[in-house]
Parts: structure tokens; C-alpha cells; sequence
């Protein structure tokens, strides 16, 4: 197996980046053409050696030294890695078993084939080498979004720097066809920007004064300035980078079995090559035939196809999701999302745009316009419910606003011009013993009170996503259950359900109450995933077995608490997620058939003395496997 290279982490190195990257892609290239050569050569001498000693009588130790030279050319690395492994204490991996069978075979005098098991083994080494740079450079040239420089504009005069050394507060010019360097808001200018490479959505996306734009982003038709709101660490796309490098380290169950199992099977193999050497031996004589059969069983046995094809797949499958716009956080969430048998969505923000406007406006004893105005101050600023009750009043007038109080799931209390003012559901009229008005309409009713009088209620409504139906009905179709679960009231809760077919629905929940929910799910036959907004969903997305995030573009809440990401706000790519885990888990299992297949097939062969078995078709058995299933691996890109 290849080594893999690391990075290096000094200050240098991180002041000089591109750079970095420029030398680590050339070593890698002159890496991949040193190795090629030394193939070829050994190939060569090889074909040269079996001639010359086909036409001319050689003495014995001539042609060691013959075979010796291609031998030691092709498995020079091989050598050394075992030697440098044994050193460490870790002995038994594949090019332990692999030094051992082709010494093996030159101590038995089967010069010609001990080269070809290391020249042919050097050749699958160099595909999975391959493999895994064409894997890395996909994701390399997904994320590759953050530009090295931005034009400041400091006192009048724009001036070029390092995009690493922009602070929050500074103004940056973004020219047409220029990426945006960090995330802020457009404070001039009005612009088309192409999201893609963040979200995986090809259709631009329209932005002016006020709206925020992502780093990594391509500012497409106008000249824009915005104000930077993130350091450059902190920026959408470094998050995004950092989240598909840690990727790998999160491991599948597949991936940990088969760490374990080359553990123990490689020894195990090594005792068993010694057992069909010795025990026949002595039972049969013909001790030289059977040390050669030994030494086809150890070739054959080397578990090269399964440790490297299967970490390669999710690496792949990894890659192709986040092309789609959905980062996913590691092989074991990529795993576990392909036995989805349960589905469960939030509501607002998820399967709903999580706009909300005021469709209706009922007072009691108050006028409207004075009951809108303590709905508006009463319930905060930051909550959807409480902008679109500000934006349906407009400008505020000053008022005085004490002892500001959020009750989760229930509403807001405070004292305002002197008076306590509650705002909330019903739970809240229930909870400070007010007599209010039910309402039938489709929508989440807010009531209002104001010194323990009831002041009428406000109707705010929302509407769905326009792929939600869409994405609901690929989900049921696939024997997914789909549950949804909402702090809204039971009628907008049932007409929501009612509209997307949901199997399920569970209304008027806090937090706590939608974990509990969720819990009821877990481990009946499959993964139970939970979609959400990321940011009051947290303890949700946490427990599920994979907590997926929508609106994620921004927030740290969202890619934290999440085990994958949707970066377009769309809610049919949790179809397009699940449907990239059930191909990446299908090719692992091809790679896991195919390989044992021909493994045991080929063993049993040398096990039972098949008169057409030579280290030839050994030595196919296991790099031939190997490079195979690590070109169907490739397909997970797809």
C-alpha cells in the first residue's frame, strides 16, 4: 500500500499555501513517473533474464544476480517499507507477505515468477496511487474556492492583499468574474453571483445592497462592494474545506472491519501458509512443492483489494456528494445513511420556506394596529415569527421594553410602557391563566395579552418549499417512513401533513419533546435520520443516527451540530444523499464479493495442488483483484 502524504504544519507553510500545494502536486507527479520508469525497466530486464537464460547455460548464483537486479528495482520500496514496518513492531501487512513470497520463491529457484510478484504488485501499488490523487483532485478542484488575494479599499485607495490578512469591517471590491474572497454584505452595487461551488446549484443567484455573499462565490455581472463579516478561517468556504479534509478520519463500519480483520487475518494467513508447507510435507514428502504452494497461498491471501478499494470508495462516494452540494461528515454517516428506514423533518425552515407574512389580524378590544404593534415588540427581533410581525406593522416607534423573557416553545414576556405584555400560543395564555380565543385558520395563531387582559390574536402563515412534496414522495417511494415534527399548533401542523402525504406528524412540541419523539424511532431495523435547521434543531440532529442540516450557508450551529450538510437549501437532496450512499455501499459490497470470490476460489486451487496454478495466477489472484476493484471503486465519483 502507498503511503499517503501529509502536509506540513509550520508558519511557512501555511504563509505560502498555494505554493505549498504547487510543490506537493509536483512531487506527487514526479513520484507517480519515478515509479512508472522503474516498472518499466524491471519489466524489461526481466523479459531480458528469461531470455538469456532460456539460450545460455548459466551457473546458479549468475542467475540470482540476473533476477536480482529488475527484483530489486521493482521491490526497493516494497523492502523497505516492510523492513521499516517490522522495526515498528508492526509486522504483518501486505508488504510483509509479499517480501516473504517472492524470497520465498528465489529460495526455491523460481527466479522469473519471484519478480513478477513484486513488478505486477509495484503496478498495483501505482493504481491505487493514481486512484486516490484523481479522488483527492476532485475534491481539490471542488473547494479549491478561496481566492488568495482581495482589493481593500482603506482611505480612497484599493489596494491588493492577502485574503488571510482582511479583517471583519473591511470594504473589498469584487469585479465581475472574480470569486469573492470572504463573506460579507453588499454595502454597493447589485450583482448575479454563481453559487455553485458552495451549494452545487447551477442557476445564479441575484444580490444587491444588503444581502450577504458567501466566499468562493463568482461574482458574474456587476461590480459589488461589500463589508466583510468573517475572518478568513471563518469564511463559509474554509468551513467547508476543513469539514471534506476531516471527512476521512471519520471511519465506515466497513472501513473499521476491515482494519480490524487485516489484523488478525494476516497472521493468520502466515500460520496457515507454514501449516500447507510443513503438514503435507511430512505426510507426503516433496517438501519444494509445497513451500511453493505455501508461498502462492501467502500472495493470494494478501488483502490488498479489500483495505485499499473500500476506504477509496467512501473517499469517492464522499467526493461525489459534495459536488451535489451535500457535505457529508465521514464514511460512517456516508454508510449509515444507505439503511434509511425512518425520515424525520423538522417543519419550519425545512420542509416550509420559514417565511412568514401575517395573513390575518384579529383583535379584541384593542384596535389592529395597536394589537400588531405589541405583537411586534413584544415578541423580540430575531425570531421568523417576530420579523414578519415587524415588517407587517413597518417602522417602530420608541417604546420602553423591560425584562425581556423568551419561554421555550411557549412564547416571550415583558414589560412594555409599563405594562406586562405576553406574546406566544396557547401554552402561554394557559400558563399565565388568560382567557383567549381559539382560531380555526391554517396558520400559527399568536396570541397577545397585555396587563392579564387577552388583546386578541395575529395569524401568520407559511408555505412550502417548492420540492418538498416531490422530495417526500421519493423518500415513501423508497420504504422510507416519513415522520415530521413541529412546535406549531395541531391545525397548521395537520395542514402541512395533510398537503405532503407525510406517514407521521407530531405538533406543538419544545425541544426536548422532539429528542424523545426522535428516540421512539432508533434502532428498529435501520438509520433513522433527522433533517432540520440546524440551529434550534441541534439536540435532534445530535442524536440522530444522521443529523442532517438545510440553511446551512452561514452557520456554525448548522455544520457543527450536523453529521452532513445540504448547502443548496433544498430539501430533495436528502433523496440525492441517500441515493449516493446506497451506489457508494453497493460498490463496496461488489468490491467485498468479487474480491473474496476469487480469493477463496483461487486458494482452494493451490490448497488442493491444481496442476496449472504457478505464482503467475497467484500473483494475478491479488494485485489483479486488487486494481480492479480499485478502478470500480472510481465509479463512486461518478
Amino acid at each position: 500500500m502507498s503511503k499517503k502524504c501529509c502536509c506540513c504544519e509550520d508558519e511557512h507553510c501555511h504563509n505560502n499555501e498555494h505554493e505549498h500545494e504547487h510543490n506537493h502536486e509536483h512531487e506527487h507527479g514526479e513520484s507517480t513517473k519515478g515509479k512508472i520508469i522503474s516498472l518499466i525497466i524491471s519489466a524489461v530486464l526481466l523479459v531480458a533474464a528469461i531470455v538469456v537464460s532460456h539460450i545460455f547455460e548459466f551457473k546458479t548464483y549468475i542467475k540470482v544476480i540476473m533476477f536480482a537486479v529488475p527484483y530489486l528495482i521493482a521491490g526497493f520500496d516494497v523492502l523497505k517499507e516492510a523492513a521499516e514496518n517490522i522495526l515498528h513492531g508492526e509486522i504483518f501487512d501486505e508488504n510483509f507477505l509479499m517480501c516473504i513470497a517472492s524470497i520465498g520463491a528465489f529460495a526455491v529457484g523460481e527466479y522469473p515468477e519471484a519478480v513478477f510478484v513484486m513488478i505486477f504488485f509495484g503496478v498495483g501499488e501505482l493504481f491505487e496511487h493514481i486512484a486516490t490523487e484523481r479522488s483527492r483532485k476532485t475534491i481539490k478542484s471542488l473547494l479549491d474556492i478561496r481566492p488568495d488575494t482581495a482589493l481593500i479599499i482603506k482611505d480612497g485607495k484599493e489596494t491588493e492583499i492577502l485574503s488571510k490578512d482582511v479583517r471583519p469591517g473591511d470594504i473589498l471590491k469584487v469585479l465581475p468574474g472574480k470569486r469573492v474572497p470572504l463573506d460579507g454584505i453588499i454595502t454597493e452595487g447589485k450583482t448575479t453571483t454563481d453559487n455553485s461551488s458552495i451549494t452545487g446549484e447551477s442557476i445564479p443567484v441575484t444580490a444587491s445592497t444588503g444581502d450577504t455573499v458567501f466566499g468562493g462565490t463568482i461574482n458574474l455581472t456587476g461590480e459589488i462592494l461589500i463589508r466583510v463579516i468573517k475572518d478568513y478561517e471563518e469564511s463559509t468556504a474554509s468551513k467547508i474545506l476543513k469539514l471534506v479534509e476531516q471527512s476521512a478520519e471519520k471511519k465506515s463500519k466497513s472501513e473499521r472491519f476491515i482494519k480490524r480483520f487485516a489484523k488478525y487475518y494476516t497472521p493468520a494467513v502466515c500460520i496457515a501458509a507454514v501449516l500447507v508447507a510443513v503438514v503435507p510435507s511430512l505426510i507426503f514428502g516433496g517438501i519444494k512443492t509445497y513451500i511453493y504452494r505455501s508461498l502462492m497461498f501467502l500472495v493470494v491471501s494478501c488483502p490488498c483489494a479489500l483495505v485499499l478499494s473500500i476506504p477509496l470508495t467512501y473517499f469517492a462516494g464522499i467526493a461525489s456528494a459534495a459536488k451535489k452540494g451535500v457535505l457529508i461528515k465521514g464514511g460512517g454517516y456516508l454508510e449509515a445513511l444507505s439503511r434509511t428506514k425512518c425520515a424525520v423533518f423538522d417543519k419550519t425552515g425545512t420542509l416550509t420556506r420559514g417565511e412568514f407574512k401575517v395573513i390575518a389580524i384579529h383583535p379584541d378590544k384593542v384596535n389592529e394596529r395597536e394589537l400588531l404593534r405589541l405583537a411586534a415588540a413584544g415578541s423580540g427581533k430575531t425570531h421568523p415569527i417576530s420579523l414578519s410581525l415587524r415588517a407587517a406593522y413597518g417602522k417602530m416607534e420608541p417604546m420602553e421594553i423591560h425584562e425581556y423573557t423568551e419561554i421555550a416553545g411557549e412564547g416571550t414576556r415583558s414589560v412594555i410602557d409599563g405594562k406586562e405584555v405576553v406574546v406566544g400560543n396557547h401554552k402561554l395564555m394557559k400558563r399565565y391563566n388568560i382567557d383567549y380565543h381559539d382560531c380555526h385558520s391554517a396558520g400559527t395563531i399568536v396570541h397577545v395579552a397585555a396587563g392579564g387582559e387577552y388583546l386578541g390574536h395575529v395569524v401568520i402563515g407559511d408555505t412550502l418549499k417548492l420540492d418538498a412534496a416531490k422530495a417526500v414522495n421519493a423518500l415513501k417511494k423508497r420504504g422510507i417512513k416519513v415522520v415530521m415534527l413541529t412546535g406549531d399548533r395541531e391545525s397548521a401542523a395537520k395542514s402541512i401533513a395533510e398537503k405532503l402525504k407525510v406517514d407521521e406528524y407530531h405538533s406543538e412540541l419544545k425541544p426536548g419533546d422532539k429528542v424523545k419523539y426522535l428516540e421512539e424511532y432508533l434502532g428498529k431495523n435501520g438509520a433513522v435520520i433527522f433533517i432540520g435547521d440546524g440551529i434550534n434543531d441541534a439536540p435532534v440532529l445530535v442524536r440522530a443516527d444522521v443529523g442532517i442540516s438545510m440553511s446551512a450557508l452561514g452557520s456554525d450551529a448548522a455544520i457543527e451540530a450536523a453529521d452532513a450538510v445540504l448547502m443548496d437549501d433544498k430539501v430533495y437532496s436528502v433523496e440525492t444523499a441517500i441515493n449516493t450512499s446506497k451506489r457508494t455501499q453497493k460498490i463496496v459490497i461488489e468490491n467485498i464479493i468479487f474480491s473474496l470470490f476469487i480469493k477463496f476460489g483461487v486458494l482452494l486451487l493451490c490448497g488442493f495442488g491444481a496442476g496449472f496454478m504457478n505464482m503467475w495466477i497467484a500473483a494475478f489472484a491479488d494485485v489483479g483483484v486488487m486494481v480492479i476493484a480499485v478502478l470500480n471503486s472510481l465509479r463512486a465519483l461518478k
